[in-house]
């Protein structure tokens, strides 16, 4: 019913009565169109209890706060400056209306409302609504009050423009259509000090955030940003000056327990002045400042820095502007000044020009609404006569127009892009202390419109740190470095910024420093000692310049050596009776086949190649089974001598040199057919073995067919295992000298020496596998060499009286 009530009398208009106390500006003047401003004059206000049984009484301001007059003054400056102006709204008067905040954000939005209502009663019968008193809002200079401030005029379109507000959150034109700004968002102040730290190689560090709007979203966009170059926040500790003396103590002890040298402050300097002296109190120094825009360029910060704890300190400052003024003197009205004169030589607050950048984002802001209004009235020589524009059209037009056409202030081309954002661009400044004072130096630029590899420019050689005189680059690190050849292992529940150093894993390298994976060789690589390179695979193969391979080469020179100088021996006796006794034919063609053997194994020695693996089996599994054949030959030749002096017995015509010559070349035949078939379906091929040694490549001759290989081998074994049972049965023959013994002894090696070659060949790692063939063949060679012909070769050299056909037969006694 109380609704209904005042709506009734709202729709009748009979009552319009403004509530509270009327409020009126500090700093006003009449004109053709009003512009307001906000600004804090004051930083705080008596704090009163509220019992909530009678009204509140109005805010007591108190501190006078000489920053907002500046800001005021500006913002007069400018209206000035474009009222007698002839190009820029010409026959039109602007005035302004300058409200005071006392920084609290409830007085800024009903500031708001006054300029947007007026602060009159209505009288009786008059409309509630009426034509708005302003067509734009200078000011909040805090971030939390320009929230404030947008979301309560926003829907009514009046364009509220800030000059210090830095939160990114204002940048949202869903929430704030009407919002605009002269100052970069802290959205690239973020990532800029972010990009800062990093280039410093600070990873670990600590930060002090404002606990409001300001603090709170910045950080947010620092953390943000940080995280994604690498750089992790011990702590991030909340604070404003009105905290109580418990939370302060709190932060003073996390802050002494950190292992962090480095400090990101995004707070004001009415935050540091208490800081400051809280620091001081607790001893607490050694600590890199980085700083915002709000205080890294304030010399009313450095004036309270009497201890020296900021000293090197470094941070982003909106960019200096150069202006010219008038001043008044005794003897004439006005004075232009020489452009000589340096203000900042003169210390007090009302000359303190340190924060003129900020001062100057005042004036670019009533110019935007100057520049707006003037496109919008269409003024050419004077202005038409409406001098009145609804403040909604402004708005509109104040963030179409700026976004499409740009003006000049202070030399400096200004426009908003579509967030209603100016570009981003900041001087790095960097702390000194000249003669016991704090001086700020200009060692860097950022600029969001360069490339974004060009962004952040900064003369390293120039920055002074922490300590007196100090050119040493601070160092803020959770974990050191990794060096090359390791990698970064996050430890368990902490930031990725504390970390173990892991060496990298065989065959797995990092070439530089702080990897986060170590990368994998490729295949025909393999990772160098310090694991920082890969380097080309050592290749293994029995080759003929090293020890081994030199030594079984002469080893199978030698044993081919001594079959020729024993064929030579045999050759020259061979019509004594020792030779003949023992088929010279098959002798002859036995020594043949054993020097092929001895040479057979040079071509398992060096590098493998197509033809040597196709080789090196071929010829070994073919000499080899004539070497066999040869004795088996002979064997059979000793068994059908005896059995033919049996009466009656006609065998030997059955085994005279042409069959014999026929057994050797048949059962030649059969391993040349085994080989064919086995080169035919699979041949043997050079082969990469990667597998047996990670570090190094074996090359060697892969089987192709394994059944072709053991066939061959099999082969020989067959062979071998006849003759020396044929040889075994013939040892007991009667004779003085019977071939058959040695026969046995030299297959007891042969079979001795293969059987053994066998697993030993199978579990031989690379090379020492062609080492343990090669050794099986020339074992069994030199075997069959000595067993068979050493026995002649001593009665034919050295006991040349038992080399008749007498002792031959044994009868001699």
């Amino acid at each position: 019913e109380l609704i209904k009530w005042t709506m009734k009398k709202l729709t009748n208009g009979t009552v319009c009565s403004l509530q509270g106390e009327p409020v009126y500006p500090l700093l006003s003047k009449d004109g053709d169109i009003i512009i307001g401003g906000i600004f804090p004059f004051h930083r705080t206000w008596e704090i009163t209890e509220a019992s909530y049984m009678v009204k509140p009484s109005p805010l007591n301001c108190t501190s006078l706060d000489v920053r907002a007059l500046q800001f005021s003054q500006s913002l007069i400056f400018a209206i000035e400056e474009i009222n007698n102006s002839s190009s820029l709204l010409p026959g039109v008067s602007l005035g302004y209306k300058i409200y005071d905040t006392c920084t609290s954000a409830a007085k800024a939005v009903r500031m708001a409302m006054a300029l947007v209502n007026g602060n009159e009663n209505s009288t009786l019968n008059e409309q509630c609504t009426k034509s708005a008193q302003v067509q734009a809002i200078i000011g909040e200079t805090s971030s939390s009050a320009s929230t404030a401030i947008a979301k309560s005029v926003g829907p009514l379109s009046f364009p509220v423009i800030s000059p210090y507000s830095t939160c990114e959150c204002l940048s949202d034109k869903r929430k704030y259509p009407s919002f605009l700004r002269t100052v970069p968002s802290d959205y690239y102040q973020s990532r800029a000090l972010a990009e800062m730290v990093k280039q410093f190689g600070w990873t670990w560090v600590g930060a002090i955030r404002r606990d409001d709007d300001y603090g709170n979203n910045g950080m947010a966009a620092f953390t943000k940003a940080a995280e994604q170059l690498g750089v992790c926040l011990e702590y991030s500790l909340p604070f404003i000056r009105t905290y109580s003396q418990e939370k302060v103590l709190r932060i003073i002890q996390q802050i002494k327990s950190s292992t962090s040298r480095v400090i990101v402050a995004f707070v004001t300097y009415w935050d540091l002045e208490i800081l400051l002296n809280v620091f001081y109190e607790h001893n607490i120094t050694g600590y890199q400042w980085v700083g915002t825009e709000s205080w890294i360029s304030d010399s009313t910060v450095a004036r309270l820095d009497k201890h020296k704890i900021l000293q090197g300190a470094i941070g982003l400052a909106i960019p200096d502007t150069t202006c010219k003024y008038s001043v008044h003197n005794e003897l004439k009205h006005t004075t232009v000044c020489t452009g000589q004169e340096k203000l900042s030589e003169i210390e007090n607050e009302f000359t303190d020009l340190s924060l003129l950048p900020i001062f100057c984002n005042v004036y670019k802001g009533v110019y935007a609404v100057a520049h707006t209004l003037h496109n919008l009235l269409g003024c050419t020589q004077t202005c038409p006569a409406k001098k009145q524009p609804d403040p909604l059209t402004v708005s509109v037009y104040i963030n179409i127009d700026l976004q499409l056409n740009s003006f000049t202030a202070l030399a400096q081309l200004f426009y908003f892009d579509k967030n209603g954002d100016p570009v981003a661009k900041y001087e790095i400044i960097n702390w000194k202390t000249i003669e016991d004072q704090h001086e700020f130096v200009t060692v860097g630029l950022y600029d969001s419109s360069f490339p974004a590899q060009n962004q952040l420019i900064m003369k390293m050689g120039s920055i002074v740190w922490y300590g007196s005189h100090n050119l040493c680059l601070p160092v803020s690190v959770c974990s050191e470095s990794c060096p090359p050849g390791t990698r970064k292992a996050v430890q368990k529940g902490k930031p990725i910024c504390c970390f173990d150093c892991i060496p990298c894993a065989e065959g797995e390298i990092s070439n530089m420093t702080d990897s986060i994976k170590c990368e994998q060789c490729y295949q025909d690589y393999w990772s160098n000692q310090h694991k920082t390179e890969c380097v080309k695979k050592e290749t293994e193969f029995l080759s003929f310049e090293e020890t081994m391979g030199i030594l079984l080469t002469a080893v199978s020179i030698i044993g081919a050596f001594m079959t020729i100088i024993i064929a030579i021996i045999f050759f020259r006796h061979k019509n004594t009776p020792i030779v003949k006794a023992n088929n010279s034919e098959l002798s002859f063609l036995l020594l043949f086949s054993l020097a092929l053997c001895f040479l057979c194994s040079l071509t398992f020695i060096g590098r493998p190649s197509e033809w040597s693996c196709v080789l090196r089996h071929t010829a070994f599994g073919i000499t080899f089974v004539l070497c066999i054949s040869c004795v088996l030959g002979k064997t059979i030749v000793v068994l059908m001598a005896f059995r033919a002096t049996l009466p009656g017995s006609n065998v030997m015509k059955w085994f005279g040199p042409p069959q014999q010559r026929l057994s050797v070349l048949a059962f030649t035949l059969i391993q040349v057919l085994i080989c064919v078939l086995w080169l035919t379906t699979s041949p043997p091929f050079p082969f990469k073995n990667l597998k047996h040694y990670k570090e190094k490549i074996i090359l060697e001759c892969q089987l192709g067919s394994a059944v072709g290989f053991w066939a061959v081998l099999g082969y020989i074994g067959l062979l071998a295992l006849l003759c020396f049972v044929l040889a075994f049965l013939a040892r007991k023959l009667p004779d003085k000298f019977n071939e058959a013994k040695f026969i046995t002894f030299s297959m007891l090696i042969f079979c001795a020496v293969w059987i053994t070659f066998i697993p030993a060949y199978v579990s031989s790692p690379g090379k020492f596998t062609v080492a343990v063939e090669i050794f099986a063949i020339l074992a069994s060679s030199f075997g069959l060499l000595f067993c068979i012909f050493l026995p002649k070769c001593y009665i034919i050299i050295m006991k040349p009286e038992m080399n008749t056909k007498k002792q031959i037969m044994g009868k001699v006694k």
